[in-house]
């Protein structure tokens, strides 16, 4: 739409007004065969906009009454606005929910993530998700080299006694026109740290910024990334993060009638 990956990113906001509309006709079609849902593929399904316009709970109450299962990542609080809708999903075994953390220092939060919330409301988050009985994993993503790598243990440790199941990580990934907005953040954010962070970056990335090969991009290759993979392997293991979340149920699935109100003759 000839927006950037900068500021206009974060200040020209789409909205999907049919977003619900055009799930229930998805759903809907004789063909669709079911299958968890993810949201937050691209766009927190929990940005501040989701306050006014409700398209994210309007979505999750559709799926609810359809039985369908979904996933849900989100860095942002408002999920716990939702537990009402998650917790009967959660009683058919429809759902799973991963809160996404990168710090527990708020400042650097600040930095990273603005307008999102604060690590200590996503740890609360987390534990209200799961006294409402909603299966629930961390997401440390992204992971930056010289920069939050290191905070992956207390980071995972928080999130065990907040309550959660299971934890994943994402290494830094920079496509396109992320590339040179990272760049400008993290010279302008980090003074001191930035040379270092992106040769650590390259480091991961076969001396590029960034490359998108499938089964490589989430984690990154070489020395560095190795030992990222490692020691988020031996802290996940030693907080009892290591266990999966329990397996969603497709066989309750109920077509809905699409928008049109066109009844089915079987």
């Amino acid at each position: 739409m000839g927006f950037n990956a900068g500021l206009d990113f974060e200040t020209k906001i789409i909205v999907k007004h049919q977003a619900p509309k055009l799930l229930r006709d998805f759903l809907a079609r004789d063909s669709w065969q079911p299958a968890s849902l993810m949201f937050s593929g691209v766009t927190d399904c929990y940005q501040p906009a989701e306050r006014k316009f409700q398209l994210t709970r309007q979505c999750l109450e559709l799926l609810r009454d359809c039985k369908h299962p979904a996933s849900i990542v989100t860095k942002n609080a408002l999920i716990g606005r939702d537990i009402d809708v998650l917790a009967e999903m959660a009683g058919d075994n429809l759902i799973h929910a991963f809160v996404s953390a990168t710090t527990l220092d708020p400042e650097l939060a600040r930095d990273m993530e603005p307008r999102t919330s604060i690590p200590g409301a996503r740890l609360r988050a987390i534990e209200m998700l799961v006294d409402a009985g909603i299966p629930v994993g961390v997401m440390v993503a992204p992971v930056i080299p010289g920069l939050n790598d290191s905070a992956v243990p207390a980071i995972l440790d928080a999130a065990k006694q907040a309550g959660a199941m299971t934890a994943s990580y994402v290494m830094l990934r920079l496509p396109l026109t992320v590339e040179p907005v990272f760049n400008e953040w993290v010279e302008r954010t980090q003074p001191l740290k930035a040379e270092r962070i992106l040769n650590l970056v390259r480091q991961t990335r076969g001396g590029e910024l960034y490359h998108s090969k499938f089964g490589q991009r989430m984690t990154g290759t070489g020395q560095i990334a190795d030992q990222i993979k490692n020691m988020f392997s031996v802290f996940k293991k030693k907080c009892g993060l290591h266990n999966k979340l329990p397996k969603q149920d497709c066989s309750l699935f109920v077509r809905p009638t699409p928008s049109s109100g066109q009844m089915r003759l079987f």
